[in-house]
C-alpha cells in the first residue's frame, strides 16, 4: 500500500520522525473546499471529564453542524474551556467518545483542517503582521508558494489589508483580535474554535468581531464559539448550547430557544376588568401598574385586533411596549433549573487545566 509522509517544517536530525498518513487521510487532507455538509461538524457522546472528585464534564452530547456558527455557552465552571480543550486534543476524557470532521481527535489530517484562537493569547509583538502570518503558515505545514498567495488573502478577510508590513506591537486590542482570528484561518480550515473572542473589547472592536465571523461562515467555516457576551452570540449564532454542570441544559437554534409568548406593556385609559374577557382568547392579563397594562400574547399578529377592539370598545390608548425574550433570558432560566444561579460556582473550569 502506497504512504505519503509528510515532513515537519524545518525538520533536523534531532526532530521526531515524520507523520505517515493514510491515503485515505491524504485524500482528506487535500479534500477541495470544505467537507460534506451532511457529515457534522463537531460530535460528542457521553463526553465526561473528572480532576480528581471534581466532575469537570458530565455526559455531554452535541452535534454541530457544517457551515454554521454554534455558540457554546454556560456560566464560569460549567465545563466549556474543559470542553474545548478536549476537542482540541489538549485534554483527554476520562470517558466517553468525540469526533471532528467525523474523524477521531487524534487524527493528524483533521489536525490540519482546524483552526483555534485561545482566549488568552500572546504574540510575538515585534513580528510584522505578514511574518506572523508566514510563521504560523509554516506550523501549519504551508509551502511557501501557499503561503504567499494566502497571507493577502487572509489580511483582507479579517479587515486588515494593508497592514501586512506593520509590526504587531502598533496594533489596537481589536487589530490583534482580528490577527489573531486571521491566524486561526491561516490555513482555510473547515473547523474553527474561538474561546472567547469579543473579550475585553470595546463595542466597536465586538463589531469587527462579529464581522470577521460573518465572513468566516460565508467562506464555509464551521465556527464554534465560547462565550459569555450573551448579546453577541444572539447576534451571529445559528444554534447555541448552554451548558452547566458539565451537561447540556437548553440547545437548540435562535429561533426556537428565544420562541415564547410575547409579552406587551398597553398604557391607556381606565378599562372595565369585564372588558379584557370579551377581547381575545389568546390574550392573558398578567399585571398591572398603574394605567400600563401587562398582557400575554401568542405573537405579534395579535396585537393589531386587540389594539382594534380595544379602540372599538371606547378605550383610548398611549402606548404599546412589547417585549422580545433575549438570550440572557434564556440562559438565566436554565441555569436557574440546576441552582448555578442561585448558589454561584467556586472556580472556572479553565483553571482546572494544569491538573490534567
Amino acid at each position: 500500500m502506497a504512504q505519503t509522509t509528510i515532513s515537519p517544517v524545518n525538520a533536523s536530525a534531532s526532530a521526531p520522525k515524520p507523520t505517515i498518513l493514510r491515503p485515505e487521510e491524504v485524500a482528506f487532507l487535500h479534500a477541495d473546499g470544505h467537507i460534506d455538509p451532511a457529515v457534522p461538524a463537531v460530535e460528542t457522546h457521553e463526553l465526561r471529564k473528572e480532576y480528581g472528585a471534581k466532575v469537570a464534564v458530565e455526559s455531554l452530547t452535541l452535534t454541530v453542524r457544517q457551515g454554521e456558527v454554534f455558540g457554546f455557552l454556560g456560566p464560569n465552571g460549567a465545563g466549556k474551556s474543559t470542553t474545548m480543550k478536549m476537542l482540541m486534543g489538549l485534554v483527554f476524557p476520562t470517558s466517553g467518545a468525540m469526533s471532528l470532521l467525523d474523524r477521531p481527535i487524534g487524527d493528524v489530517a483533521v489536525k490540519r483542517r482546524v483552526g483555534f484562537l485561545p482566549e488568552q493569547f500572546r504574540f510575538h509583538e515585534w513580528m510584522q503582521a505578514g511574518e506572523f502570518l508566514d510563521f504560523h503558515g509554516q506550523l501549519y505545514g504551508m509551502g511557501a508558494a501557499e503561503r504567499r498567495r494566502r497571507i493577502p488573502d487572509v489580511l483582507e478577510l479579517v479587515g486588515l489589508e494593508g497592514e501586512g508590513r506593520n509590526r504587531l506591537k502598533t496594533f489596537s486590542k481589536g487589530m490583534l483580535q482580528r490577527i489573531g482570528l486571521a491566524q486561526a484561518v491561516m490555513n482555510n480550515p473547515a473547523l474553527v474554535f474561538l474561546d472567547e473572542p469579543t473579550s475585553a473589547l470595546d463595542p466597536v472592536g465586538r463589531r469587527e468581531v462579529r464581522d470577521v465571523i460573518g465572513r468566516f461562515r460565508s467562506e464555509g467555516m464551521t465556527v464554534f464559539l465560547n462565550s459569555h457576551i450573551l448579546s453577541e452570540v444572539e447576534q451571529v449564532c445559528d444554534r447555541c448550547a448552554i451548558i452547566d454542570h458539565g451537561r447540556v441544559v437548553r440547545l437548540g437554534t435562535m429561533q426556537e430557544l428565544l420562541a415564547e409568548d410575547l409579552t406587551v406593556d398597553i398604557t391607556l385609559d381606565e378599562i372595565a376588568p369585564t372588558v379584557w374577557n370579551t377581547l381575545d382568547t389568546g390574550v392573558t392579563l398578567v399585571g398591572t401598574t398603574g394605567r400600563t397594562r401587562t398582557i400575554r400574547v401568542p405573537d405579534e399578529e395579535r396585537i393589531p385586533p386587540l389594539v382594534d377592539r380595544l379602540v372599538a370598545a371606547g378605550v383610548k390608548i398611549y402606548a404599546i411596549a412589547p417585549h422580545h425574550r433575549t438570550l440572557e433570558d434564556v440562559f438565566m432560566e436554565a441555569i436557574s433549573m440546576t441552582g448555578s444561579a442561585a448558589h454561584g460556582l467556586e472556580r472556572d473550569d479553565a483553571g482546572m487545566g494544569g491538573q490534567e
